[in-house]
């Protein structure tokens, strides 16, 4: 396997999407900390910035239309189109309330848009207070073609990535602070059950993404930290008082790249551990064509792994 990290100018590559089609087909788009959403071509050798959200884009999907479905932190959930830079809102209340962390989406084949709000409690510059707290307010969203949104899923410990089943039977969404992949069924006779695709990660899950090898790919952000899992089951105001701790003495995530992939049985068929110091804390994963695009939350650039 090749590895190598390619350079972006903004911080914070959380998430990576390849276009699959259109006149951008092969680009690799990814969205930083100051907004800006960005477009990778030609192996790295061009990075254009395409369009700026205003807020902090998180996860990113390439839609039927060649445009992108970003979810920004602060602004909800948006459209972008990249040929003219033009962000369109498609939402950022449900049920009368805001949505107040917008996390990752799956774009179904009749345009339904499944995405995850991380969060009702905190927002996006609080998340390890939402992390270590394990506040179980996540939620599972749908947006309809038709543009209504509904709350599917609730009670889930910080609500993550979010990927559709092959035959979309199902969608699953990761709890980063319980290290599990949870699963609702949409069709078939199990439509409206929620079970688990995996459990017990080896450590804590961000985004995840169907790869072009039908696989659900998995982002381990950081491996299991002992001391961390043993202060997520004490009690409450011990939690609270870790997260106002000065930040130098709160639980680190490691220095490690690690992305898996699992079948739609929740079986795991690839397991990459990569040894590098060039990269670290991966956040977004996209499989495309033998190819493993990363992002991370605390990088300037995106990586690539040649399978």
């Amino acid at each position: 396997m090749s590895f190598r990290v390619i350079p972006v100018p903004a911080y914070g590559c959380e998430d990576v999407a390849v276009a699959t089609h259109g006149p951008d087909e092969g680009s690799v788009f990814t969205g930083t900390e100051d907004g800006s959403i960005w477009r990778i071509r030609d192996e790295g050798r061009q990075v254009d910035r395409v369009a700026a959200t205003g807020g902090r884009p998180l996860g990113i999907e390439y839609d039927g239309d060649g445009r992108l479905v970003v979810c920004d932190a602060t602004r909800g959930l948006l459209r972008v189109d990249p040929a003219t830079g033009v962000v369109e809102t498609l939402a950022d209340t449900v049920a009368g309330t805001p949505i107040l962390v917008c996390n990752n989406a799956a774009v179904a084949a009749d345009g339904t848009i499944w995405f995850s709000d991380s969060s009702t409690v905190h927002t996006l510059d609080r998340w390890k207070d939402d992390f270590i707290q394990v506040t179980a307010t996540g939620r599972l969203l749908r947006r309809d073609p038709g543009g209504e949104v509904e709350v599917v899923m609730g009670g889930l410990a910080f609500a993550n990535g979010v990927a559709l089943g092959g035959d979309e039977a199902f969608v699953a969404v990761a709890e980063s602070s319980t290290r599990r992949v949870a699963r609702y069924w949409i069709s078939g006779r199990r439509a409206g059950e929620r079970d688990f695709l995996v459990e017990d990660l080896p450590g804590y899950p961000d985004n995840i993404a169907r790869g072009s090898d039908g696989l659900i790919w998995v982002t381990i952000g950081s491996p299991t930290d002992p001391l961390l899992e043993k202060l997520m089951r004490g009690p409450l105001w011990l939690r609270r008082q870790v997260t106002r701790i000065p930040e130098r003495l709160q639980p680190k995530e490691k220095q490690r790249v690690w992305v898996q992939a699992y079948d739609d049985a929740g079986a795991l068929v690839h397991d990459c551990d990569v040894d590098t110091r060039d990269f670290h804390m991966v956040t977004g994963v996209r499989e495309h064509a033998g190819r493993v695009w990363m992002g991370s939350l605390h990088e300037h650039g995106v990586a690539v792994l040649d399978l």
